[in-house]
């Protein structure tokens, strides 16, 4: 009595689906038992057919026993084949060689053409037992209907085994010869079909009934189930209410933007995870505060009362983090007014515009190399040719000139010069055009071992001392390996460059949790400022006075060929940390595919 005093509905809704459900079980029985008797019915009337052809083959192949016993001929048993055809419901019997060739059918015309074909004869898998088929049949007036066709193999012969004993051989070889025909001695199918019409009319009866039975049913159950849905309208509207408020709570939790709402009152009442992820906020430290304390002025002044209740669409804005980063972000900003004109609060949605950014910066960037990739294709020649003349009248000028005079230093001076912009030309092809990747499974540690021999020399000099740790663990990986120890020599060059001297250069290897490799060149210099940290990648950037600038652009170019990625992060004073990620497995572009395929 309690429970009912606490929940009244409880009552009158059980007993409400309780009923529902017994009326669901019975139209479910009633359907099983409906189709379990159609089934069975029609079971019943193929049997039926079965026996009777059964019944017809055996009586056919009787006659023809006692036929040769008579001494019957080919035309006597055609003749018996037509007079057992004449019974009613049976369209036509047949017997055929195992190719199909008709040998004797009750349509006399038929004898000697083709029933079926030898597929479809070998399809049929005809053995010494009774199989049956529905199959399409066309009459005497062209018309289509359905045949219940039974086959088997033809055997006349079976019982005269006993009385092949007491035989002469002489005898028995001249009734063989003379008196059966040659076709009866191997393996003939008999065919006989029967007419559906009667079949398929009682069954479309039976199913016609049925079908009315249980629309009858089924309105009835309808009619049941709309009264109790109407009984419970307030109920069940009740419970959809609730349940779209769980959906809507769960889609704007798990929504991949961020979205703010508000009340009348501009009071925060909704903050999904994602607008916590991306401002660095708590939600239950925003929950109930007004957006003027909440939220940026530049925010407020978007969800003022000037727009005439329009949405802000896609403004962009710079957001300051707590942490003083500052992250672009794309706002858009909406009033929600009822159909009575009130104002019910405000929607922010906004989203994270920095990998959009990096995606931006990426097209310029491609952008601007296939600009210097035009540029360097037609100068190049250009420049070559007369660097070779000079470089010739150098040469010359020097061999003209006395040992260690001014002109030969001079002479001397402008052939270097023409080496170093001819380098320079190299170095640009080079990054412009298009890399034949040599990949194979190499063991990444001893391809970084092999860069850091290279330069080891160069470091002991300066008394850097370089740390690496080999992981004989780590799988194989496919790479270039002269690529990619062009792209190692260029990092350590650099952080050689950047240390001057006494420091260090340590290189890590690990598997990262997307089963990616992951090679982290750290030094300890003097760091890179932030302000050309975003354009170190960039082609001729450079801060050295003998650079080219093509370093590091030669190194993010190798590292994107391995379908991978280049980062890097560096500290004033503290030095920087460049870090290569590539996958295990090299996967072939579509331009490596057609270079392979046209070499």
């Amino acid at each position: 009595m309690k429970a009912l005093k606490w929940r009244p509905g409880l009552p009158a809704i059980l007993p409400s689906w309780f009923f529902i459900g017994s009326v669901v079980i019975l139209i479910a029985v009633i359907i099983t038992v409906t189709i379990k008797d159609l089934n069975r019915g029609r079971d019943i009337e193929t049997q039926t057919l079965l026996e009777k052809s059964t019944v017809l083959i055996r009586a056919f192949e009787s006659g023809t026993r006692t036929g040769m016993g008579m001494r019957w001929r080919h035309d006597q048993r055609q003749t018996l084949l037509e007079e057992m055809a004449y019974q009613p419901g049976i369209l036509y019997i047949a017997i055929t060689d195992t190719s199909g060739r008709v040998l004797a059918h009750s349509d006399p015309d038929k004898v000697g053409s083709q029933l079926y074909t030898p597929q479809e004869m070998q399809n049929l898998h005809v053995s010494q037992t009774e199989q049956w088929r529905i199959t399409p049949f066309a009459d005497e007036q062209d018309k289509h209907q359905s045949a219940f066709e039974v086959y088997r193999f033809f055997k006349p012969l079976k019982r005269m085994a006993g009385r092949r004993m007491h035989l002469g051989r002489q005898r028995l070889d001249a009734y063989w010869s003379n008196d059966i025909e040659d076709e009866d001695r191997d393996h003939n199918v008999i065919f006989t079909a029967f007419d559906t019409s009667t079949l398929e009319a009682s069954q479309a009866k039976d199913i016609r009934n049925t079908l009315i039975f249980l629309s009858i049913l089924g309105l009835l159950a309808l009619a049941s189930i709309l009264s109790l849905f109407w009984a419970k309208r307030y109920q069940h509207s009740s419970r959809q209410l609730q349940d779209s408020k769980a959906f809507s709570s769960e889609i704007i939790t798990n929504l991949p933007i961020g979205l703010i709402t508000t009340n009348e009152h501009r009071q925060i009442s909704v903050i999904n995870h994602t607008a916590e992820k991306i401002l660095g906020l708590d939600a239950v430290g925003l929950f109930g505060r007004n957006i003027k304390q909440a939220l940026p002025d530049s925010w407020n002044q978007l969800a003022g009362s000037d727009h005439n209740h329009q949405p802000v669409i896609e403004r962009e804005i710079d957001y300051t983090l707590t942490s003083g980063q500052t992250i672009p972000l794309s706002i858009s900003v909406a009033n929600i007014i009822n159909s009575s004109g009130n104002f019910l609060g405000n929607v922010f949605i906004f989203k994270d515009m920095r990998e959009v950014r990096q995606l931006q910066e990426e097209v310029r960037r491609k952008e601007k190399m296939a600009a210097i990739g035009n540029l360097a294709a037609g100068v190049a020649h250009e420049i070559r040719n007369p660097l070779s003349s000079i470089k010739g009248f150098a040469k010359y000028f020097e061999g003209r000139s006395e040992q260690g005079s001014e002109e030969q230093e001079l002479a001397k001076v402008m052939a270097k010069e023409v080496d170093r912009l001819n380098r320079v030309i190299t170095e640009l092809l080079e990054l412009v055009r298009p890399s034949d990747l040599r990949i194979q499974p190499v063991n990444i540690c001893d391809v970084i071992e092999h860069s850091l021999h290279l330069i080891r020399q160069d470091a002991e000099a300066r008394h850097i001392n370089i740390l690496f740790k080999a992981e004989p663990k780590l799988p194989l990986v496919d790479i270039d390996p002269d690529r990619f120890t062009q792209a190692l020599l260029n990092l350590y060059l650099n952080a050689i460059q950047a240390i001057g001297s006494t420091g260090t250069v340590e290189v890590r290897l690990s598997i990262n949790a997307t089963s990616e490799l992951q090679i982290v060149v750290k030094d300890s210099g003097k760091g890179i400022p932030a302000d050309d940290l975003t354009k170190i990648f960039n082609p001729y950037f450079t801060t050295k006075a003998s650079g080219t600038g093509l370093g590091l652009t030669v190194v993010q170019k190798v590292v994107e060929e391995h379908q991978g990625k280049i980062g890097v992060t560096s500290q004033r004073s503290t030095g920087t940390r460049f870090e290569l990620t590539i996958p295990i497995k090299h996967s072939p572009s579509i331009q490596e595919a057609s270079d392979h395929d046209h070499p």
